[in-house]
C-alpha cells in the first residue's frame, strides 16, 4: 500500500470514527432529556446540559422559548403530573457538521396521583429536533413534538387541570 492509499484509508477511519462518536452523543443528549424529564421534574437546573440557551419547543399545548419559556412548561408539568415517565429511542440522525436533524419516537406516562399509578396519562408520538455541536457537547436547539396517540384522562378532563 503506497503512503497516499495508507493516508486516505487513515481519514476514512477518522471520519466514520467522528460520524459514530456524533451519532452516539447526538442519541445521549435525546436520552438525557427523556430522563431529567422525569429524574429532575423539581429543578431547572439542567436545562443547559440538554438544550441551547435560545431553544425552541413546540407541543400540542404550545410553544417555549428559551430556558425562561422551558421553565414555564416544566412548571406546568409539574403541578399537573406528581410522576413521569419518558422514553425516547429510534433516532434517525442526519449529520450536516456541526448540526444536525434527529428524527425519533417518544411515549410518556404522566401520574397525577402515586397512589394509584393505573389512572395514568399516557401519549406517544414523533419529535424532530436540531442539534448544534456546542463548546460544551451537543444540544437540542429546536424540538416539535407531534403526538399521534393518547390515552387516559387528559389535562383538563374531569375537573383536573
Amino acid at each position: 500500500m503506497t503512503s497516499t492509499a495508507t493516508s486516505s484509508s487513515l481519514d476514512e477511519l477518522c471520519q466514520a470514527v467522528r460520524t459514530l462518536t456524533d451519532r452516539a452523543e447526538i442519541a445521549e443528549v435525546c436520552d438525557r432529556y427523556a430522563a431529567h424529564l422525569d429524574r429532575n421534574r423539581g429543578s431547572d437546573h439542567w436545562f443547559d446540559s440538554v438544550f441551547t440557551d435560545d431553544v425552541h419547543l413546540v407541543f400540542p399545548m404550545g410553544e417555549y422559548t428559551g430556558f425562561e419559556g422551558f421553565a414555564r412548561f416544566q412548571q406546568m408539568a409539574r403541578t399537573t403530573f406528581a410522576r413521569t415517565h419518558h422514553i425516547s429511542g429510534a433516532y434517525a440522525i442526519e449529520l450536516a457538521g456541526d448540526e444536525a436533524e434527529v428524527r425519533a419516537h417518544l411515549t410518556a406516562f404522566h401520574v397525577r396521583d402515586p397512589a394509584v399509578p393505573s389512572a395514568h396519562f399516557a401519549i406517544g408520538g414523533h419529535y424532530d429536533a436540531r442539534v448544534v455541536r456546542t463548546p460544551a457537547g451537543w444540544r437540542i436547539r429546536s424540538f416539535t413534538f407531534d403526538l399521534v396517540w393518547n390515552a387516559g384522562e387528559a389535562p383538563g378532563a374531569k375537573g383536573h387541570s
